[in-house]
């Protein structure tokens, strides 16, 4: 091809239509760019809002153009926040003029984007940074049409309009159908923002007072929320909603992932999964709040779903979020066929699911007894069992200390049963093999040094009897001490979490503290004034009562004003608590937590005691 014909092929009219538009917009911006776009570019790094609608009121019908050239720059230099400018044009303008301006502007900046992408193929490198977002959020669309696809992602409040432009443009849909799109979706975010303008301007000349300012700032983005929410809902997560692949689960994960930025990674040691076929059963021991994100660090051939005790489940949000999620709630320590129902239809799908066979966090460091013996139910479900170890992570959160400390974890698949291998296996002995892999003693495998002043701070929660003296309720973590308020015993942590006296462990305290209620099991009889709330099944609060709870080596009772309820210990395998809450159990298949009036540490004994008595049936 001569060079003739190489210029008749670019100098097509679409090519100088192009030209001519980008020229023109260049003039635009040179001509305001000095005593107007400067100046406000500069306002905007400060974040002064108030200069800027100033500065915009002061030049009428060009403030009026600034902005829209300036919301247009914001549309292809993805980086520029658009909020700034929607914000200043409400604070400038009366609605029915800041809401057209700014939407010009971002079909402007969509214009001149869909000519770079179409005519000049131009990739734009911040929009290539949002690209694996967008890519997600589109694959799991069920209807693949792109203006529908266009309309989910200008209401994903995390993508910049600019990076979904360029998006669209790289799409085989017509200018018209982009126009319309852009021109349309982009109205609600920029009606919130310029009504949260026009209200602070509202604020600014006094007409409002200041809470009724935070008001409509908090009420415009929960409007804003539920038409995301809706628009999610109804066009989006039909297919993949309540499942590992829902996008409140990617929320999830990404928000936990934000949280543990900076912070120490675990080891992962997962070369095993490979030998599991899908869908798989995974079983952990559970040491730590931060179990979850650990084991989401496994390279799962496909995102699995989690068991969760069903006290998550109690906060209306965090049940609606978790449910959307596709977590599955679980009762602890009594019968719950919903649960082992819930289990089979996520695997039935394909999903791996993962579940803590002990149930409740390690108090001490060690893995609880596994007290649920369920191999039958997992040889009955003929799919492969991965065991996962997690070793380090009591360290760095357990349930008694209230902040986190960096630690090094190591998460490690040591074993895959497979179906076949299983149905060949006795239930005994796949709770054994279960049982063994799963053990983990902190105090024995712990090498990281912890410097941090606090290690024993909330400590007494756990170990709430003095192991030297015997005194209930005494026991004090500060600093790196455990101190006993009757008898003056001591005892101090190292950098490797050990004490440096003659218990040398948590573990070891613990067990001392279990010697001295085993030898007083037979003159137990404990009596705490407590306030009882009883949960329905749909985690709501059904009864709220104030009694007295006593326990004896053969009977837990309640007693109130207006019920009484007694079971016995043979029927209590376990019971739940939380550090200086409360302790829960189940009566009569109902969810029911008891928060004592006094010396509420001692709900860790109430735990122990019951382990006790399961321990010696």
């Amino acid at each position: 091809m001569d060079n003739k014909a190489k210029a008749k092929k670019i100098l097509t009219p679409e090519t100088i239509g192009v030209v001519i538009i980008l020229a023109i917009i260049v003039v635009l911006f040179i001509y305001f760019f000095k005593d107007i776009m400067q100046p406000l570019f500069a306002m905007q790094l400060d974040n002064d809002i108030d200069g800027a609608s100033e500065l915009l009121r002061s030049k009428g019908v060009f403030g009026g153009i600034s902005v829209i050239l300036i919301e247009a720059l914001q549309m292809i230099v993805i980086v520029i926040s658009a909020e700034f400018i929607q914000i200043a044009s409400g604070l400038s303008y009366p609605i029915y003029l800041s809401v057209p301006l700014c939407d010009i502007g971002i079909c402007l900046g969509a214009t001149i984007i869909f000519l770079m992408v179409r005519v000049f193929k131009y990739k734009s490198s911040t929009y290539e940074k949002n690209r694996a977002m967008i890519d997600k959020i589109t694959s799991k669309s069920k209807d693949r049409n792109i203006v529908l696809l266009l309309y989910l992602l200008f209401f994903m409040p995390f993508i910049p309009f600019g990076a979904i432009c360029y998006y669209g443009s790289s799409t085989n849909i017509s200018y018209g159908k982009y126009m319309l799109t852009v021109a349309t979706s982009a109205v609600p975010s920029i009606l919130v923002s310029v009504a949260i303008g026009r209200a602070g301007m509202l604020f600014f000349t006094s007409q409002i007072p200041l809470w009724l300012l935070v008001v409509i700032v908090i009420v415009l983005s929960i409007l804003l929320f539920l038409l995301i929410y809706w628009f999610m809902q109804k066009f989006v997560l039909k297919e993949t909603d309540m499942t590992p692949d829902s996008l409140f689960f990617d929320l999830l994960l990404t928000g936990t992932k934000i949280l543990q930025f900076g912070k120490k990674k675990p080891v992962i040691n997962d070369e095993l999964i490979s030998k599991a076929d899908l869908p798989y059963l995974v079983l952990y021991n559970h040491e730590s709040y931060k179990d979850f994100y650990y084991l989401y660090n496994i390279s799962h051939p496909q995102t699995p779903t989690c068991v969760l005790d069903v006290k998550h489940f109690s906060n209306p949000f965090q049940k609606l979020f978790f449910k959307h999620c596709g977590f599955i709630p679980k009762k602890s320590f009594t019968d719950d066929p919903e649960c082992l129902s819930s289990i089979e239809k996520f695997l039935k799908d394909g999903y791996p699911v993962m579940y803590y066979p002990e149930g409740r966090l390690s108090p001490d460091g060690r893995t609880n007894p596994i007290i649920e013996k369920n191999g039958e139910y997992f040889k009955k479900l003929g799919v492969d069992i991965v065991l996962v170890k997690l070793e380090g992570g009591y360290y760095a959160k357990p349930k008694w200390r209230g902040r986190s400390f960096s630690s090094s974890v190591n998460v490690t698949v040591t074993r895959v049963l497979k179906s076949a291998e299983l149905a060949d296996m006795s239930p005994e002995e796949i709770d054994r093999i279960i049982s063994e892999e799963l053990y983990n003693d902190e105090s024995v495998i712990n090498k990281p040094k912890y410097r941090q002043p606090d290690k024993a701070s909330g400590l007494e929660s756990i170990l709430y009897r003095c192991a030297d003296c015997g005194a209930l309720y005494k026991t004090k973590g500060r600093g790196n001490e455990l101190k006993c308020n009757a008898c003056g015993a001591v005892h101090t942590f190292d950098n490797t979490y050990h004490f440096t006296g003659s218990i040398k462990s948590i573990p070891e305290y613990y067990d001392r503290i279990r010697n001295m209620e085993e030898k007083e099991l037979d003159s137990l009889n404990m009596t705490v004034p407590v306030t009882m709330k009883v949960f329905d099944g749909k985690g709501k609060v059904c009864k709220k009562e104030v009694g007295t709870a006593t326990l004896d080596k053969e009977h837990f009772n309640f007693k109130s004003a207006s019920s009484e309820f007694s079971i016995p210990t043979k029927d209590l395998a376990a019971i739940k608590f939380t550090c200086k809450n409360r302790f829960e159990l189940y009566h009569e298949g109902k969810r029911c937590c008891f928060y004592p009036k006094e010396n509420k540490t001692q709900v860790a004994r109430w735990a122990l005691i019951i382990d006790i008595l399961t321990n010696k049936r």
